[in-house]
């Protein structure tokens, strides 16, 4: 494999365990400005999608925050904040908190068939397995999977009773595995893939897309996986049936990206913010058991970015991402409801940081 290929994504756990860089820390002046902008700006029944990045003052902890997810864009795929103020803030002042950081990152990706620009972490009892599961409704433990945009943030309100540990893997690491153990099967997951979109495809989309497991560009290597998705797919006609050697492929790369030098697990804490490149980093979850008391059950948010400072993608990213061209707002799951309001925030969000929209 050429070292072009060699990056700060290629780590193992033990290099994550060695050098926690990738953890950065709010210090408690910033954490009680975060808080108080946030009480500031907070007017209840506004919609999120009407607050502009212009109106939130967020202090020194927006840089450090801004560092984090430079680390988590062109480095190791992964970064962790501490110290959001979750303390000081109730849910829907913490909820605004985290949309206020998305806006100083990006423009906020749709999530879903509702069309949802900002998602609740939590268990509402979905069946993960299901044609149009989702796992972030329910509380099994999740395949290991990219998430449909640039860069994706947690951030953690409340943790579970026991389990909900999140745990993440290189793709770039479990390529270069896979090339030194089957290198028949690396150019096997270079080959067209089908994914279901699980009923969340917009009116102009097919219920199902295609692209490669793994892809190039400009020196870039760029991983896709969602072994659900790929098992769903098959049930949508149409879609062609996987090859012994498809199926192969899967069945080791899934060994791969959970082997214990590989695969690193860690807890969220309230008030931790993680930051995730899915083109180099792929997450999972324990299933977890949840408090009775509802106050108390495990709740995350979950807000997917289009950061202006993009690289290019490959090609054959464009099925899904609808643009693949660096600083253009892409990527997301469209759904059913994107209308004008929808377009209105992207217009003003990509404008405010200089990104342009691509074509409709």
């Amino acid at each position: 494999m050429s070292d072009k290929y060699q990056n700060a994504a290629a780590w193992r756990s033990a290099d994550l365990i060695k050098d926690q860089s990738w953890i950065l820390r709010i210090n408690e002046s910033a954490r009680k400005k975060l808080a108080e902008n946030t009480d500031k700006v907070f007017e209840p029944g506004r919609a999120l999608l009407d607050y502009s990045m212009e109106e939130f003052d967020l202090g020194q902890g927006i840089e450090t925050i801004r560092e984090a997810a430079q680390n988590a864009h062109f480095g190791s795929g992964l970064a962790i904040v501490k110290g959001l103020p979750h303390d000081l803030l109730n849910e829907r002042e913490f909820e605004l908190l985290v949309w206020a950081v998305g806006l100083h990152l990006g423009v906020a990706r749709p999530q879903g068939r509702a069309t949802q620009y900002f998602s609740k972490v939590s268990n509402t009892g979905m069946d993960y397995r299901s044609a149009s599961g989702r796992g972030y409704n329910s509380n099994a433990s999740l395949d290991f999977h990219c998430d449909g945009c640039d860069l994706a943030l947690l951030a953690c309100y409340n943790t579970a009773k026991t389990g909900g540990q999140s745990i993440i893997s290189s793709s770039v690491s479990a390529w270069q595995m896979l090339q030194a153990e089957r290198p028949d099967l690396a150019e096997v997951a270079r080959q067209k893939f089908f994914f279901s979109r699980n009923n969340e495809e917009a009116p102009d989309e097919a219920p199902y897309y295609s692209q490669p497991l793994y892809d190039f560009e400009d020196d870039h290597i760029f991983g896709k996986w969602n072994r659900n998705r790929i098992r769903t797919a098959q049930q949508i006609e149409g879609v062609p049936s996987l090859t012994r050697q498809q199926i192969e492929c899967t069945d080791l790369l899934d060994k791969i990206l959970r082997r214990p030098e590989l695969m690193y697990t860690m807890w969220l804490e309230p008030g931790d913010l993680q930051i995730m490149n899915n083109h180099v980093l792929l997450h999972s979850r324990t299933a977890f058991e949840d408090h009775k008391d509802p106050e108390r059950k495990r709740l995350l948010y979950r807000l997917w970015v289009a950061p202006p400072d993009s690289i290019r993608l490959p090609n054959s990213w464009k099925n899904y991402f609808r643009a693949i061209e660096p600083g253009l707002v892409r990527g997301g799951i469209r759904g059913h409801l994107y209308d004008a309001k929808c377009r209105d925030f992207d217009l003003r969000q990509a404008k405010n940081l200089g990104m342009k929209i691509p074509t409709l």
